[in-house]
């Protein structure tokens, strides 16, 4: 990709939302830096264009909290234990992007001012308009909520025009294409059918929140080179979940 390319100014502010997943490449626990660089290349892609760029991770190549509960742990502790994970995500992926030369803040729902700032709506704005790329950790800081949650609160919280969720397959389709091949693609779907249809967007609570602030996502293939700069500049990538009617892709 060419970054002096400029990308279709329709969003000028935009949240990307990484799982913990997208970081531990083709491993099956931890990070893959190979990947982190990989990803953090793409963002660098985008960043020079002069898009506000917030980030929120999350820490599930490092600690699943539904699983933890599952096997007897307390769920909040859990949950708490996840919130720490995504730091070290945030951490590293700091660290990529500043080894090529951007600037970046980290800030976290949970207070470590050792090593990243706490979460000030305000100043996490000024930064933006800085230049400076955010990075959103600890999810919401309570317990319960998913990281899917937390990147629409915090997108609606600055003021985010669009979020963006990377995943590993191509959108959004009406079954699971992992087990069923005839599965189809949607071009665009409406949250009332991606909540009655229990749909793997993001979490109820999460859809909800976007559609109360008519905040659009765009759900897109991470694994695919170039998606992540197609997907916050504009460009037709993947699923995009509004208001408008549900579109099947063309086969």
């Amino acid at each position: 990709m060419n970054s002096s390319s400029s990308p279709n100014r329709c969003y000028q502010r935009v949240l990307l939302k990484l799982s913990g997943e997208s970081f531990r490449g083709q491993q099956d626990y931890g990070l893959d830096w190979d990947m982190v660089k990989a990803i953090a290349q793409e963002i660098k892609e985008v960043a020079e264009t002069g898009l506000q760029l917030a980030i929120v991770v999350g820490g599930g190549n490092i600690w699943r909290g539904q699983e933890a509960a599952g096997e007897g742990m307390d769920r909040a502790t859990a949950d708490y234990a996840g919130m720490i994970a995504t730091v070290i995500n945030a951490l590293a992926l700091q660290d990529a992007l500043e080894r090529m030369g951007l600037a970046t803040r980290v800030q976290t729902a949970i207070e470590m001012q050792e090593v990243a700032e706490p979460l000030i709506r305000r100043r996490a704005i000024r930064h933006l308009e800085k230049g400076r790329i955010v990075i959103f950790a600890a999810g919401t800081g309570n317990p319960f909520f998913t990281t899917d949650t937390a990147a629409v609160l915090r997108a609606v919280e600055i003021g985010a025009q669009i979020i963006a969720k990377a995943t590993d397959v191509d959108g959004v389709y009406d079954k699971d294409p992992h087990q069923c091949p005839e599965a189809r693609l949607f071009e665009k779907l409406n949250y009332v059918d991606a909540l009655s249809r229990g749909l793997r967007v993001m979490d109820a609570t999460a859809i909800s929140l976007s559609m109360d602030n008519q905040l659009p996502i765009i759900v897109f293939n991470i694994t695919v080179p170039g998606n992540i700069y197609k997907a916050l500049s504009g460009e037709p990538v993947g699923t995009i979940v509004t208001e408008g009617d549900s579109v099947i892709a063309a086969e």
